[in-house]
């Protein structure tokens, strides 16, 4: 008998020392989570919303290629109301002889914008301009990623 009193003193000891955590406890716990937990998926999204601008930028630097390959075979660019499709077929009025049969681009279609917005194309048939509207799909905008995209870039003042 000595040996269970013996026993379950030590087993009142061992009960009393390893208490479990307070509510209190797990409650800034799960604070501190939630507020490490925000900060990660804000940097997440923000890297994401770079690597849509990143993507428009290298989007435009393919059309570029194109049209530049565009003029060193028709000898113009195309103007602004043959625009981008005339990377795919032949564009009307001006006539560019040494045109592709299969157009400049292999997919068959001007691609969106990673806002799956259509880029806009400006040419007078001798420079041209390529722009995404950004995130906000709208003119202008504020911000690194609703501001408007430009090729070539516009040199910041």
């Amino acid at each position: 008998m000595n040996l269970w009193k013996r026993q379950a003193s030590v087993a009142k000891k061992v009960l009393k020392t390893n208490s479990g955590f307070s509510l209190v406890e797990i409650l800034v716990a799960l604070t501190l989570i939630g507020l490490a937990g925000t900060f990660v998926v804000g940097k997440i999204f923000q890297s994401l919303d770079d690597g849509k601008v990143s993507t428009a930028n290298i989007q435009m630097g393919g059309f570029a290629n194109q049209l530049k390959e565009f003029r060193r075979k028709c000898n113009f660019y195309p103007d602004t109301a043959q625009g981008l499709d005339s990377l795919i077929s032949a564009p009307s009025g001006r006539e560019c002889k040494n045109y592709p049969p299969d157009g400049f681009l292999d997919s068959g279609t001007i691609p969106l914008d990673p806002w799956e917005n259509e880029f806009l194309y400006e040419s007078d048939g001798k420079k041209f301009t390529i722009k995404s509207l950004g995130s906000d799909g709208e003119e202008g905008g504020d911000g690194p990623h609703d501001s408007d995209i430009f090729y070539p870039a516009k040199k910041k003042n």
